[in-house]
């Protein structure tokens, strides 16, 4: 079982991971997270269980995990009422994490809007923020994230859909190196968005995007959309053109189709 000394041990961090809270089973990170956060634990707080009885996923969706095996942990962030933060800090979070899991394993897991990651097509990592307002004010986010680390069984009705660290590289990955890198990145990029804006954010995940010039369908408020992907809006929407309008989304379940061939970034060169 993860441990909060082995956890915090060689933590490069300033303020994330200035509390740990480990867990063997739990219900979900996040719902204790989000307990923590309303009676006022600090920003930096971490919450991380070996497993969960009631994780959490996009969408109402349950997150599968096999205990002693992965990573599932949340943190408390305070970012005030930075413009468009919700919408723009699971793009971050996805930078973070990526970079987190290329400098341990020499592998870069592809940024999924709005909150995936994925290695070889599959999924190898969710990102779920919940936010909190207070009299129209942002009280707290918490960010939820979950990796296949070691994992290498899936069932059924994920089993062509996910894969993990461990399959993709061979080897056995150590979760506490990967918790504190992710920690490092998060807090890295964390700090420099409040004065410097999210603008780096937004190249930062389309440099590990292959998203643009894609033809996707995406389900979003009860509708779904089909076009081609555009790229970013500043507020970390996804821009999508179809038939012949661009539509911005800001929430969404996202499948990809396949190449446009008519978009300019894919289109033959002459």
């Amino acid at each position: 079982m993860l441990k909060e000394d082995t956890l915090r041990r060689g933590l490069k961090t300033r303020t994330l991971g200035g509390k740990i809270y480990t867990f063997e089973v739990i219900d979900s990170t996040n719902n204790c997270a989000r307990a923590l956060a309303s009676c006022w634990a600090p920003e930096g707080t971490v919450v991380i269980a070996e497993q969960q009885t009631a994780g959490k996923g996009r969408l109402g969706r349950t997150w599968q995990a096999n205990p002693n095996e992965n990573l599932t942990l949340s943190v408390i962030l305070r970012p005030g009422n930075a413009p468009g933060s919700v919408n723009l800090l699971p793009l971050l979070v996805s930078v973070a994490v990526s970079e987190a899991v290329q400098s341990l394993t020499g592998i870069t897991p592809e940024c999924k809007w709005p909150n995936d990651l994925l290695i070889g097509g599959k999924k190898v990592a969710g990102i779920l923020l919940e936010g909190s307002l207070k009299k129209e004010e942002l009280e707290f986010v918490v960010v939820g994230i979950g990796i296949n680390v070691n994992q290498t069984a899936f069932s059924p009705e994920i089993q062509n859909l996910a894969t993990s660290l461990k399959l993709a590289t061979g080897t056995d990955v150590n979760r506490e190196e990967l918790f504190k890198l992710i920690l490092e990145r998060l807090e890295a990029h964390y700090v420099s968005l409040k004065p410097g804006g999210f603008e780096p954010v937004l190249s930062l995940w389309q440099s590990r995007s292959t998203m643009a010039g894609k033809r996707v369908s995406v389900k979003s408020n009860g509708s779904v959309l089909t076009g081609t992907v555009k790229g970013l809006s500043p507020e970390g929407g996804l821009v999508l053109r179809s038939n012949g309008t661009e539509h911005t989304l800001l929430a969404g379940d996202v499948t990809v189709l396949g190449i446009d061939p008519d978009s300019p970034s894919h289109a033959p060169r002459h």
